[in-house]
């Protein structure tokens, strides 16, 4: 690092008193909250339609759909990061997402699946291409030592926005049966407000001016490959957060069946169970920021990987606890709006703590992972490793989907209760908590 470049980032204002930091913060905490919702709402939409036609579940094709555009422009992303100003790509992201929203509105008005799908795999596109300009210019507007806390933040407020944008989407359903186009007044005004916010986002310099456009560049280009395979740490972190998303992937869908079809619950109560993790990540994020001070510190990524394996087994054991796999449900109909805040069994109390603590445990081991992606590689290439690192990860999140709709086939086949999956997760996570222990790395202003 030059001596200008040392001096610019010793001069940079503290993480907290940062009107940069927290523009990036509101703009992609909103962004998170629509994403959600509406990913929710598409996810719910399928699972309530297979049970009221007795067909097969089609979470696992929402899932593909919002998971292939990542696997087909994050490289795209990570080069226009490295390009141009991320700021001026976190704004046209902010805009697209405005007129997505207006989109989301005329799918909402068919009642049909299939421009809902469309619409889902637009605003995945959108989120494909903001993704390496998100996490890439935190490292250039920041001081390097403050990456734990802020990452620990920005994971926080994005897991905060899932909260209640996944809780929002049962209640949303509920209130809006048969009229759900109404809601798209609400998703357009947040997009407003998020494109607003990432105004205050402060230009930083383009990483590689006059970098060429490669058709290597859609999947991993020439440069990264040659970083990876000389640099087996940065590999091995990039390997094992997407087996942490391709846990993550079946996660999500087995919590919304389990909750329905297993616990015989409504959809609100459902999404408040799956919102759980969400405070769970949100308080593991913000410990793991604290708790690294100022390094990144793999000790958590082995206490998460732990946690994991440990709350994973827990959650397979609560299904023998459940009312059975009938496919009977609590409708919506049966129960208030205060009475979905009150817990209908022990199956049911049980899962919100032990989700809570999944969720805990994952953002232990995530924060890590993240802060150590957007410090190691150099600077004209952070753009173009975090298009890989998502790319990577939503590999395994497609992955997810498939094997998602294979467990469900099998196990509906086999008669066996879906909650059982959770167990299989559970071995997945086990090598990376029994082998993965590399060494903490010191952060400093002089960090590259």
């Amino acid at each position: 690092m030059t001596e200008t470049e040392s001096t610019s980032q010793a001069e940079l204002p503290s993480l907290y008193h940062d009107s940069s930091f927290w523009g990036m913060t509101f703009t992609q905490f909103w962004g998170a909250f629509n994403d959600n919702l509406y990913k929710q709402l598409v996810l719910l939409f399928c699972a309530q339609q297979a049970l009221k036609a007795g067909t097969e579940d089609q979470q696992f094709i929402a899932l593909a759909v919002f998971a292939l555009p990542f696997v087909f422009f994050s490289g795209l992303g990570g080069w226009y990061a490295d390009r141009h100003t991320k700021r001026t790509i976190v704004i046209a992201c902010k805009v697209a997402e405005i007129v997505i929203a207006l989109l989301a509105m005329a799918a909402f008005f068919t009642g049909q699946l299939l421009p809902l799908l469309v619409v889902l795999g637009l605003l995945s596109t959108q989120s494909a291409i903001f993704g390496p300009a998100k996490y890439g210019i935190l490292p250039e507007m920041l001081r390097s030592d403050d990456l734990p806390q802020a990452n620990g933040v920005i994971q926080m407020t994005t897991f905060v926005a899932i909260i209640f944008g996944m809780a929002s989407a049962g209640f949303v359903k509920q209130a809006f049966p048969d009229a759900l186009w109404k809601t798209s007044y609400f998703c357009i005004a947040i997009a407003v407000i998020g494109t607003i916010s990432s105004l205050w986002v402060r230009r930083t310099p383009v990483a590689h001016p006059g970098l060429p456009f490669l058709w290597s560049t859609l999947g991993i280009n020439p440069e990264t490959r040659t970083l990876l395979k000389q640099d087996r740490r940065l590999l091995s972190v990039l390997l094992i957060s997407s087996v942490f998303w391709f846990v993550g992937g079946i996660v999500q869908p087995l919590v919304n069946i389990f909750g329905i079809k297993q616990l015989h619950l409504s959809e609100s109560r459902t999404s408040l169970m799956a919102a759980c993790m969400g405070v769970g990540i949100s308080l593991g994020c913000v410990a793991a920021g604290r708790v690294s001070h100022k390094r990144v510190n793999f000790k958590l990524v082995t206490v998460g990987a732990w946690g994991l394996v440990l709350c994973l087994v827990l959650m397979s054991g609560i299904g023998w606890w459940g009312p059975g796999d009938g496919l009977e449900t609590v409708t919506e109909s049966d129960a208030s709006l205060w009475e979905a805040f009150i817990p209908l069994n022990a199956a049911e109390w049980m899962s919100r703590s032990v989700l809570t603590l999944v969720g805990f445990f994952a953002g232990l081991f995530i924060v890590p992972l993240q802060v150590e992606l957007q410090t190691r590689p150099p600077k004209s290439q952070k753009g173009r490793m975090i298009g890989t690192m998502n790319l990577i990860n939503w590999v395994g999140i497609v992955l997810s989907a498939i094997f998602f709709g294979i467990f469900t086939a099998a196990f509906n086949a086999l008669n066996w209760p879906m909650s059982h999956v959770f167990l299989v997760l559970a071995l997945v996570m086990l090598p990376i908590a029994l082998f993965y222990h590399p060494r903490d790395e010191a952060l400093s202003h002089e960090a590259p």
